[in-house]
């Protein structure tokens, strides 16, 4: 039996992809398996641990629920659009480097990409404000407190940057 597909025009990362896709298939999956972006991480697949984070129009969305097809006309963003054309790090990435915000990474991408769009909404947050921000993603192996170290510092790198 043949599956129905749906042609869609997305942006990701900047880029305009036109692509056929199963009706059912994920976001996750068309990013990972389609488009060979493989940043993104599929963890939970119930959109509970937040690993498959991206920006959706520049807004945090677990990509693990949302049907691609969903997504026609719509720009992506996965933690690999976060840094410059130039492969310099995005604020949030140098944060990430500069107070040893990980430790095995699979969390990370998700961290990322919902740091830079809660930073974009409040530039310059409380500790509370940070640790409150980070909640919906889930890691094993930090503790959270360089990951919201990791908030404030880049608050800090954006600040300089304006």
């Amino acid at each position: 039996m043949n599956e129905q597909t749906v042609g869609i025009t997305l942006r990701v990362n900047g880029i305009r992809n036109d692509v056929d896709v199963p009706v059912r298939m994920l976001l996750s999956d068309l990013l990972r398996h389609e488009l060979r972006l493989t940043g993104t991480h599929v963890g939970c697949e119930h959109g509970v641990c937040g690993a498959c984070t991206v920006l959706l129009d520049g807004r945090p969305v677990r990509s693990c629920l949302l049907l691609a097809g969903s997504v026609d006309g719509h720009d992506v963003t996965t933690v690999e659009g976060l840094a410059s054309a130039d492969g310099t790090m995005h604020p949030v990435q140098q944060a990430f480097q500069d107070c040893h915000g990980l430790q095995c990474g699979f969390c990370t991408p998700g961290f990322l990409t919902t740091i830079a769009a809660f930073l974009d909404e409040r530039p310059r947050p409380t500790e509370d404000e940070a640790r409150a921000a980070v909640s919906g993603n889930l890691c094993r192996c930090t503790g959270y407190q360089n990951i919201v170290a990791s908030v404030l510092r880049a608050a800090e790198l954006l600040g300089e940057r304006r």
